[in-house]
Formats: C-alpha cells, structure tokens, sequence
C-alpha cells in the first residue's frame, strides 16, 4: 500500500534525505569507471552564498549526479577560498559592530588574524550548510580551504620555482592602490565611472629668460592669436600631483614648440626645473597641446618616464595624503585637501589660467568605492609574456575549450593585451610571501626560514657573520620575512592540482592527481575568465605540464526580473535558502537592511523590498529553485530570476507527485520487471515519446543546454505523460481486458520509475522521495535513485511504435477538439452526449473505430455514428479534424444563438490563422528548406479545411 502523503511537502523530506545520501558515501568517487571531475569555484569565506553561487552549483550538480548515474567515476571537488581583502573588510566591520574599539591596527597582526580564522569556522559552515540544502552532491571528505596546509605547501613551492626559474620577481612599480585599505589591487578591481570634474590650465614658466612666439589657428586654419610668451600652458585634472612632475611633453611634430624641445621649465610651486621633452603619446589637438608628467601618479606618464628615463617623485603615503618629497606647507595633507591649498597658491601667484568643468573617467576601487591611485611602490610581480603565449597556445589549439565557443575572443584578448601581474598585498590575511631579506636589504626566497638562512650564510661566506642561529626558537635574528602576502588568486590558480596533492607525491597518489587531471568542466561566471580561468591554465601547464579541464562552460550573471543587476542598495538581492525555505516579510526586510548601513540606504532598501515582496517569499523547496536555474541557464549574458518562475516549477513538482499518487494507488500489489510489451496504442505511443525525450536528455547534457533540457523533460512529465497518458490509460485500466489493463500498469510504472531519472540530476529530492515508492513494484533493487543508471537512448533499441505515434497524436487532436466544444457549450462534465462524424479518410474511419471505447470513455458519449457525406446535419457544434468534421447536436444542448456567436469566434480564429499561413508562404525565398515549406503548405490547407468545415456548420444555424 502506497505510503506517500496527499500534499507536496518539500520540508518534510529534503533534509532528511540529503542527510542519508551523505552519510552513504554516495558522493565519493568509486573509484571504478572512467573519471568525471569538477572544481568547484571555491566561494570567499565572506558571508553566505548568493544566487550566483546557486545558479553554478545547480548545473555542476546536475552534470555530477548525470554522470555518477551514467557509471562515471565522479569527483566534485568542494572548498572555500580565504578572499583576503575581501574577508579583512568583513571581520573589520564585525570588530566596529561589536563596540569594543578593538581594530585590525589595535589588535595587531597575529591577534587580527586570530580574529579572522574565528569568522572563517563561523561562515565557512554556513557555506556548506546551504550548499547541502540546495543538494550539492559533492564530496565532502575532500573539502579544502586555500589556507589549509596542503594548498598552502603548494603555494610556497609554486612561488619559489617560478622565482627559480626567473618568472617572479620584486620591484618598484606603479601599482592601483587603494588608500582605505592601504593595499595594491588589480586592474579587474578598479572599475572607471565617468563623473563630474574640471580641467585645470596652469602657466609653467620657461626657464633662463626662454621666449618663443605663440600663435594660434582656428578650425579653418585662421590664424586668432600671435603673441610672444614665456610660459607653457599646461592642461591638467589633477593639479595636486604636479608637485611630482618631472617633465613638461610636447608632440614632437607640432610646430608651436618644435624650438622648446630639451629646454626647461620653472615647476610652479615646487622650486625645480623640469625638462620639455617631445613624444607621441601627446595629442595635439587636446587642450594647448602641452602635458604634464607625473611618472609615479600616471600609468601612462609612468611608460613616458621609462622612455625617456624621468625621475619618479612619489608625493602620497599609503593613505593619500603627501609625504616629504612635496614641499613643506603641503605636508600631510589629504590629496584633495593638497588639491585646494595648490589651486589657492596658483591662483595668487597668478598662474591659474582657466578653470572649466569636465567629464572624465575616475578609478574606483570595487569594494570601498575609493578612488584609486596610482601609487609607486615595491611589489612582486609575474612575468606574464610566455606564460600568457603558452595558455593562449593551448586554448586555440583547443585542448581546453569554451562553452559557447564565442568566449574564446574574451579570452584570447586579454592574453594578448596581458600586462606583468602585481601579486603582492599589503594585507595580513592570506599566505605571507615566502621571501626573507637580511639586514642590508637582500632578499631570499625559500621555502623556509631555514633554506633561507642557508642561502644568506651562503651568500655571505667571508664577509661579515650573518648572525647566530637561534635554534630554540627556531628564528633566525639577522633575517625579516616580507610582511606582504599574495593575491588571492593567486592561490586559486593552483587549484586544479593543490586540491590533488601537488608537489607532495604521497598525497598526490592518495587523492588520485594522474585520475582526476585535467577536471572535464569548469562552470563558472564570464567575469572571472582572466582573474582565474586564465591563470589556472597558465599555473597548470607550468607545473604540471597538463591542462587543468576539459571544458569550460561560461555561465551568465544573476540578475533580477527587470534586467537590474542585484545589490543591496536596490533592495532585490534575492538568498537562495529564503526561496528555498521561505522567509516572512519582516524577517527578509531586518536582513537586507542588517549591518554597517546608512539609514538613508536602509530605509531605500525597506521600500524597495515591500513593493517587491509584500508578504515576504513562500517557501518553493529546493528542487522547484534548482529547476527554475536550468529552465534560466541559456548560453546568454545575462539571467533574468523571476520569483514567479519558481513558483511554476513548484507546481511542476506538485504535478509530478499527484501523478506518482494515482499510479501508486492504481498499481497496489502489482509487481513487474523489465521492459513492457505494450498492448495498446497509447502505450506504444507513450513508450516511443520516453525514448524521444531520453535522447534529448542525452544531447543537451552533451551541450550543456540546461535550458532546452529542463524544457524537453517539462514538456514530456507534465503534457505527455502527466495529463496524456494518466488520462489514456484510465479506460484500460477501467476496461474489461485483463492483459490490456496488467500492460498499462507495468507501462504506468515503468514509464514514471524512467521518468524520476530522468529527472533525478536536476530534482534530486522529489525524484528519490517517489522513485523509493515506485521501484519496488518494477523490480528494481537498491537504496537510492542516484545509484541507478541514467536512462539512454540505447534502452529503447529496437522499438518502433511511430504507427502508434500517429494514432495517439490524432486521438489527442479528437479529444481535444470535442472537449473544447463540450467547454465552449458550457456542457458538464458528467453529461453524455452525441457525436455525429462527416467525411474524413479511410484512417479516420479505422482509428475511430480503433478509438471507440476510449472516446466514449473519456468524452462521455452517449453515441457515436457516422452520416453520409451529402446527408444534411442537424443544428450542431462543429469541431474540425484534419479532414474529418465533428458534430454535437445542439438539440436539448445549448441556445442556439450562444452557438452562433461562439462559431463566429472561431472562424475568425481559424481565419486570421489562414492569413498568417498565407503571408509567410509568400514571404519564403528560394533560401528556405523545402520541408519548412511544404510544412507551411500543409498547415495552409489544414486551417482551409477547418475553415470551410466552420462556414457551412455556420450556414447550416
């Protein structure tokens, strides 16, 4: 006796049944079979997870448990990634929030970082609590954080070997510095909006009495101005930083100052003469003409200084304010408060020419939103040409290839525009640069403080000792490890192979480095292509000489059902867990409005989410979220979430468990196995459109076109098998053969025990819970669907029921037909009725005797009988078949007034159909397939026939 409940209750089953596959080990690789791997983007240890993370881990969970079913030995490698700048600026605003006045400069290094692995053990479980409730069937046992010891190791010796081989290396560089956080960042975390500023014109007095003759044309070439002058005009949005110039550049091609070429200026404010140089880099046509050089504030001066071999003035401290190389007065000051008293003292002196306001481009960092300066500071660096050659080599050639192929032109781009990668941070959190220097400021990499004392002892033999080696405390006095540690990504470029073992040999062999490398699939977002797709490639093949997956399928972003990119600040940012589990209106407003937030921001935020949500978000259980993300998951840029698409496929999973209920109630005590030997049409047909779908499942799997594979497996469980079949089998399941009704529950279950795998990788919950109550009674041994071989396309070889096809698609048209005049009648559901048929073919005729039981069945026919092609028909509503015209008597029926006016609607339904046809027959070229058009040809004369059918049942009232 079936055991399911009436009511789909995802809460009552999810969480249980996600605990038993865990602690079954199911998700560990076997060990047999051949490999299937996946990384798994490690998610920062920030917070929790977002909607991004759950659209990713939905399909690689999917591609897992597909591939797990299909015999594949799988492995889901699970982590977490430290994300130092990222994580510093969490726990030092938990430490503000607490009240305490404790912060990260208080505490100190060691306390701060204490601090910071206490917030790791909170969030890095929470992380992987909601990843087990959405079911990410990954392996746990293996979950690594970049910080663990084995992906640490792996980052010390990738660090030396690359320094070994000439590829890292330290120096003094223009680097995007934030000054909040104090830090280097990369050029992918500075994002440039256009703002409001102004340009600034300034007089540089020449120096030695230097004169030259100024003229100046207008667009026609008239001349508006000649006046001698001893002065450049310098054009500048940024007059803070020329206390730092140290030049003044002309295009060497334009006339005006071709004399003035290797002459000097008198730097205004700063006491020095600065030279005129000419370079190509001037655009003539901006402003005088005439630029400033700023070498350690401008990346673009900072490569005409390395041309021209210009001295760097650095004017900032690491907080923006100016340091000693500026002159006394501005000492101290913030820039923009250096900006003020400068702009004052050139305006008195009476060098500020002109002031006008201008749009420009202003660097921000996307974390504090700070303006990001150029800053000339010492770094270590990776040398990227050859690296970035090889990776880009291996992509075209391609042994790693990118799903949908177009990405391969972002990646190729930045390959060939690649820039030397600063890798070093001025954080605490992260893994501290393997580098020590002694007390004259050489500098050793090791991967110890022990080969590094060895190295300078060595260095140093017959000079000066080095110093004593303390070996109580293993420290070495005469030597100071960096106080830098690198960039996050670059520990995630290890990834592939840190996970596995590398360079540890042992742990290579146990975690399976040969099995599992290359992975076969990285899912990640397109805006992380350079920050680490690239960068694993490179790290991979420069280690270990292998690729580091197969594919890599490029996902879009997340954003809202508008289109909106979700944040906070706009109130939409949706938390999988509260669809998931569902969330009271109150509860989601506290959430999204918790934290170090503006009240201002706060209340924005209130609104927003009380217009969005007025009663907050039910709860849609994890399979209806994780089936709305595959329906979502075309090859586009952008993912539109519409809360009400999960709410449908909610439905869907409500649909799929009322159906399991009627063929559990309808199938107590029976028992099959094997593959049905179908006695009936609908069960042929039913049988032929399962093999249908099970190749397509195969196919869009293969392209990773979760899309069109959640739309096949739809169309097939909800329309064909949920509604067609449940209805096509009530009358052999009602009828008077035994053999027809045994067949139909074998059908029944077989059928709805393939459809749950089918189904299993993308609703894992709902599918297991059923398939637990059909497999018994279908023979099937085992504890759990995710054991049990997806269905493919060769378990249907053999079968070829497309004579049944035929049939069934035309008894559906019949059924359809009648039950839409038996709607537009108003006729009850109960009531019999008569069915008269005219003309219509030698199938016609064959099928409905065929179809008699099954029409009089499920249409409630009193009768059914056929008139002469020429005998008159009574009043009655007319439906049309192909060539075969349907005929309910309205006698006793209907009024036959409402009859007509609901004719006239449909001729003019039927009508405006035939002119559509008509039209675009006449728009086909030469250029469109045959079989398109005779297709359209044949829907012409089916809409023809149905129209003219109408007309003369109309004639006939």
């Amino acid at each position: 006796m079936t055991t399911l409940p009436s009511g789909y209750e995802p809460k009552s089953f999810e969480s249980r049944l996600y605990a038993e596959w865990e602690a079954s080990g199911c998700f560990q690789p076997s060990g047999q079979g051949e490999p299937y791997s996946i990384l798994l983007p490690p998610p920062n240890v920030t917070g929790t997870l977002h909607m991004g993370h759950a659209f990713q881990h939905t399909l690689m969970d999917a591609l897992v448990r597909y591939h797990r079913m299909r015999g594949f030995d799988v492995l889901w490698q699970m982590g977490t990634d430290h994300a130092g700048i990222a994580t510093e600026m969490v726990v030092s605003r938990n430490l503000a929030l607490e009240g305490k006045g404790e912060t990260r400069d208080s505490l100190g290094r060691d306390g701060f970082v204490a601090k910071v692995w206490e917030w790791k053990g909170q969030s890095g479980d929470i992380i992987e609590r909601q990843m087990r409730r959405l079911g990410a069937s990954g392996d746990w046992s293996r979950s690594t954080f970049t910080m663990d010891p084995q992906p640490s190791a792996a980052v010390v010796e990738a660090f030396v070997r690359w320094h070994e081989q000439g590829l890292i290396y330290r120096g003094q560089r223009l680097v995007n510095w934030d000054p909040v956080l104090k830090t280097a960042i990369s050029d992918l975390e500075v994002e440039n909006v256009e703002e409001d500023g102004f340009l600034w014109s300034i007089r540089y007095p020449l120096a030695d009495g230097v004169t030259y003759e100024h003229v100046e044309v207008d667009a026609d070439g008239n001349e508006t101005l000649r006046e001698v002058r001893d002065y450049l005009v310098v054009a500048t949005t940024r007059p803070e930083t020329m206390l730092g110039d140290t030049a003044a550049m002309v295009h060497p091609g334009d006339p005006r100052y071709t004399a003035l070429i290797g002459k000097e200026v008198q730097l205004p404010l700063a006491g020095r003469r600065i030279p005129v140089i000419a370079d190509d880099y001037v655009d003539r046509a901006f402003g005088t003409g005439v630029v400033k050089v700023t070498p350690a504030h401008d990346f673009n001066d900072y490569q005409v200084g390395q041309r021209h071999g210009l001295p760097m003035i650095n004017l900032f401290t690491p907080v923006a304010a100016l340091n000693d190389n500026a002159p006394e007065k501005y000492r101290g000051l913030d820039r923009y408060d250096a900006r003020k008293a400068v702009l004052a003292d050139l305006e008195e002196l009476g060098l500020l020419v002109e002031t006008k306001p201008h749009k420009l481009q202003v660097p921000r960092g996307d974390r504090t939103g700070q303006v990001i300066e150029p800053y000339l500071t010492d770094q270590w660096f990776v040398k990227m040409d050859a690296l970035a050659q090889r990776g880009l080599e291996l992509v075209e050639r391609g042994d790693v290839q990118f799903v949908p192929p177009n990405w391969i032109n972002t990646y190729r781009h930045w390959m060939e525009n690649i820039q030397d990668w600063c890798i070093s941070r001025q954080l605490w959190w992260g893994h501290r640069i393997p580098a020590w220097f002694d007390q004259d400021g050489h500098c050793y990499v090791a991967r110890n403080e022990e080969e590094a004392y060895a190295q300078a002892v060595a260095r140093r033999a017959g000079l000066a000792p080095l110093g004593d080696k303390d070996t109580g405390s293993g420290a070495s006095p005469a030597l100071r490890r960096d106080e830098d540690v690198l960039e996050t990504w670059f520990s995630s470029q290890l990834w592939p192979f840190s996970t596995l073992g590398w360079p540890d040999t042992q742990a290579m062999a146990q975690r399976g480095f040969d099995r599992y490398l290359p992975s076969s699939v990285l899912v990640t977002g397109f805006d992380i292509i350079f920050f680490w797709v690239a960068r694993m490639i490179m790290a991979t093949d420069s280690f270990t000489g292998k690729v580091p997956f197969r594919d890599v399928y490029i996902t879009g972003l997340i954003r809202d059902a508008q289109g909106q990119k979700m944040s906070k600040s706009k109130g939409n940012v949706l938390d999988p867990l509260d669809i998931i589990d569902g969330i009271a209106l109150e509860d989601l407003v506290a959430k999204r409005t918790s934290g170090l937030m503006q009240p201002k921001l706060a209340e924005k935020i209130e609104r927003a989410t009380r217009k969005e949500f007025p009663d907050g978000i039910i709860a849609h259980g994890a399979d209806a979220l994780r089936f709305t993300i595959a329906a979502l998951a075309g090859h586009g840029r952008d993912i539109k979430f519409d809360l009400g698409r999960a709410e449908g496929y909610k439905n869907f999973c409500n649909k799929l468990w009322n159906a399991s209920r009627f063929v559990l109630m309808n199938t107590e005590g029976a028992s099959f196995s094997g593959v049905p030997q179908p006695q009936t049409d609908a069960e042929r047909w039913i049988l032929a459109r399962l093999a249908a779908v099970t190749a397509q499942a195969q196919a869009q799997f293969a392209a990773y076109r979760f899309d069109l594979l959640a739309q096949a497996l739809y169309e097939f469980a909800w329309n064909e098998f949920c509604d067609w079949f449940v209805e096509l089998a009530k009358p052999a399941l009602n009828g008077e053969d035994p053999g027809a009704a045994a067949s139909t529950r074998h059908t029944l279950l077989y059928v709805l025990e393939s459809l749950l795998r089918l189904l299993h990788p993308l609703v894992p919950f709902v599918t297991e819970e059923l398939w637990r109550q059909v497999a018994p009674r279908v023979g099937v041994a085992g504890d759990s669907i995710s054991l049990r071989p997806y269905p493919l396309p060769t378990d249907f070889a053999g079968q070829d029921y497309a004579s049944a096809e035929a049939d069934i698609e035309w008894f559906k048209s019949m059924v359809s037909a009648l039950r839409r005049v038996r709607s537009e009648l108003g006729v009850s559901p109960g009531r019999q009725v008569r069915l008269l048929l005219q003309g219509g073919g030698g199938n016609d005729r064959t099928r409905v005797g065929r179809f008699d039981s099954q029409l009089r069945f499920l249409l409630r026919l009193e009768s059914v009988a056929w008139l002469d092609a020429g005998a008159p028909a009574p009043a009655a509503a007319a439906a049309i078949v192909g060539e075969l015209k349907l005929l309910v008597p309205l006698e006793g029926l209907v009024d036959l007034d409402a009859e007509r006016a609901r004719l006239d609607k449909e001729i003019a339904r039927v009508a405006a159909e035939k002119d559509k046809s008509e039209a675009k027959l006449a728009r086909f070229t030469d250029k469109v397939p045959g079989a398109v058009v005779e297709q359209e040809r044949q829907r012409l004369v089916d809409w023809s026939s149905q129209l003219e059918g109408l007309r003369e049942q109309r004639a006939r009232l």
